[in-house]
C-alpha cells in the first residue's frame, strides 16, 4: 500500500480546513508571538477571590469547538462550583472553525487547550513544546456508517465501493484500517471528500460515510432512520482508532511548580465535572444549553451527545471505576505510529508529548 505523505506546509493547511464541527482536529504550526483575531483576547491570569475572600488563580481553557455536550464536564465543573472549590477562576473559551487550540495555548492566550492527540503531535513535530496532561476520551468517537441492506459489514467490504471521509486529518483512521486489510485507497476503492453533513449517505450517493457517534450518527437517526438500518464500523474494535479529546498545556509553563499545582487542581475539578455529568446528564445538558449563544442547539441532540460522550470517557456500559484522564501508553503509541505512517508527523513522536505527573498529582495515584 502507498501511504499518503504530505509536506508539513500542505499538511497544516489541510488540517486547518478540517470540519471541526465533526469533532476533528485542526492543528497549525503556531507562532507564539502572533496575535490573530481569534486569539486577540488575552487570558486574564490575575488572581480573583471567592465569596470568602480567598484568592483564586485565574486560568483559561480553550475548547476545540463551540459549546456542546462534548465539553459538558468543563461547564459542569464551573456551574457546580468545582473549579472555585479548587481555588480556580476558570474562563471557558469557545472554539470555532477559525480557532486552533494549539495556537491559542502556545501564544499564551490560554493555559489549557482541548484537541485530538494527532493535532498535538503535529505541532510538536513543528517545534512547539506542548504536552498532553490528561487523555479524557478513552475511546474514539470516529465511525464509518453503511446501510444494513448493503451487506458492507467490515472494512474488507470497502473494496470496489464509494467511501466518503473528511480529509485534512480525519482520514487517518480510515487509511490505517485500509492498510490493515491490504486495500489500496488509490486503486481498490473510491475515496470521496465528505461535506459537513450526512447527505451523501442519506441519498445513497456513497456506500459508506464517516460519522462521530455524538454528532453525525444522530443526524442520520434524526432524519428518520433507525439503528438497525445501519452497520457501524468501530475503529476502536479494529485497533486503528486515534485518540481524541485530551487536555494539553505548554511544557515551559509547566516547569514552574506553582503552575503544576494549578494544572493538577484544574484536572481534579474537571474530572469532578465529568463525574457529575456521568451521574447527572440532564443537568449537564442544561449547562451546555445555557452557553448556546447562537440558540441553534436542541435538547434532544445534546442529550444524545451527552450520553455518547459519556461512553467515550467511561466505556459502554458505563464503568465508574475508569481512571479518567489517564494516558494509556499503548494507545498513545498506536496514535503516534499511525500519525507517522500517514505523514501527520515527519519524525517519530517522543513520549515527552505526554506526562502522567500532573494526573498523578490530581488523583493521588
Amino acid at each position: 500500500m502507498r501511504t499518503h505523505k504530505f509536506s508539513p506546509v500542505v499538511l497544516l493547511l489541510l488540517l486547518a480546513l478540517l470540519p471541526a464541527a465533526c469533532g476533528g482536529q485542526a492543528p497549525a504550526a503556531p507562532d507564539a508571538g502572533s496575535d490573530t483575531p481569534e486569539t486577540a483576547d488575552s487570558a486574564d491570569t490575575s488572581d480573583t477571590a471567592d465569596e470568602t475572600g480567598a484568592e483564586l488563580d485565574a486560568v483559561t481553557v480553550q475548547l476545540k469547538w463551540v459549546p456542546q455536550a462534548q465539553f459538558a464536564g468543563y461547564y459542569a465543573a464551573k456551574d457546580q462550583g468545582f473549579y472555585e472549590e479548587a481555588g480556580l477562576d476558570v474562563t471557558i473559551r469557545p472554539g470555532g472553525p477559525d480557532i486552533v487550540p494549539e495556537q491559542v495555548v502556545a501564544s499564551g492566550q490560554a493555559e489549557f487547550g482541548l484537541n485530538w492527540l494527532a493535532s498535538l503531535l503535529a505541532v510538536r513535530d513543528q517545534g512547539t513544546p506542548l504536552v498532553n496532561i490528561a487523555q479524557v476520551f478513552t475511546y474514539a468517537g470516529m465511525r464509518h456508517l453503511t446501510w444494513a441492506d448493503s451487506e458492507i459489514l467490515t472494512p474488507a467490504d470497502f473494496e470496489g465501493k464509494r467511501v466518503a471521509v473528511w480529509f485534512g486529518g480525519n482520514e487517518f483512521n480510515l487509511l490505517a484500517t485500509l492498510n490493515k486489510y491490504d486495500l489500496d485507497p488509490d486503486t481498490d476503492l473510491e475515496l470521496l471528500q465528505q461535506p459537513f453533513d450526512m447527505n451523501l449517505l442519506l441519498n445513497r450517493e456513497v456506500d459508506a460515510a464517516a460519522a462521530m457517534t455524538y454528532n453525525e450518527l444522530y443526524q442520520v437517526l434524526s432524519a428518520g432512520h433507525e439503528l438497525d438500518e445501519l452497520n457501524i464500523i468501530d475503529y476502536n474494535a479494529e485497533g486503528t482508532a486515534m485518540l481524541e479529546d485530551g487536555i494539553f498545556t505548554r511544557a515551559d509553563w509547566l516547569e514552574d511548580p506553582a503552575n503544576q499545582d494549578i494544572a493538577a487542581r484544574f484536572l481534579l475539578a474537571s474530572f469532578q465535572g465529568w463525574d457529575f455529568c456521568r451521574d447527572n446528564p440532564d443537568t449537564c445538558v442544561d449547562s451546555v444549553l445555557a452557553n448556546d449563544t447562537g440558540g441553534v442547539m436542541t435538547r434532544e441532540a445534546q442529550a444524545w451527545q451527552m450520553d455518547e460522550v459519556n461512553k467515550l470517557i467511561w466505556g459502554d456500559p458505563i464503568d465508574a471505576a475508569t481512571q479518567i484522564g489517564y494516558m494509556d501508553p499503548e494507545l498513545f503509541e498506536r496514535t503516534a505510529e499511525t500519525a507517522l505512517e500517514f505523514g501527520v508527523i515527519e519524525n517519530p513522536a517522543s513520549e515527552e508529548a505526554y506526562t502522567h505527573e500532573i494526573w498523578e498529582m490530581a488523583t493521588g495515584e
